[in-house]
């Protein structure tokens, strides 16, 4: 499994404790009896004084890998940009498309 195009997002639309993190797009794993990534994962940080480092890691974006098969894979992330809206874009290059993930609060 290949962690590709990280970003650290610096955009305002989704809710403040994505500010300033990291998304990681896993562009999942081939040769393994049970396949890993395919998905999207945010890294959360946190500082101690002048370092900062990472305390959790969790899924934010999933589904590219419905089954345990990595045959059965629709999709694979390969990279992330955040636009100046503050929403990302996403491009998958097994499905060959680019997703634009964004967020509205429900009202």
């Amino acid at each position: 499994m290949a962690s590709l195009g990280p970003l650290f997002y610096t955009g305002d639309m989704f809710p403040a404790e994505y500010k300033n993190q990291i998304f990681i797009a896993e562009h999942g794993s081939w040769n393994r009896d049970t396949p890993i990534g395919y998905r999207v994962t945010l890294v959360r940080l946190a500082a101690e004084g002048e370092a900062v480092h990472a305390v959790s890691y969790e899924p934010f974006a999933q589904g590219w890998l419905p089954g345990t098969d990595a045959g059965d894979a629709w999709g694979r992330p390969v990279a992330l940009l955040q636009l100046p809206d503050g929403s990302v874009l996403l491009s998958d290059d097994r499905a060959g498309v680019i997703y634009r993930i964004s967020y509205q609060a429900l009202k």
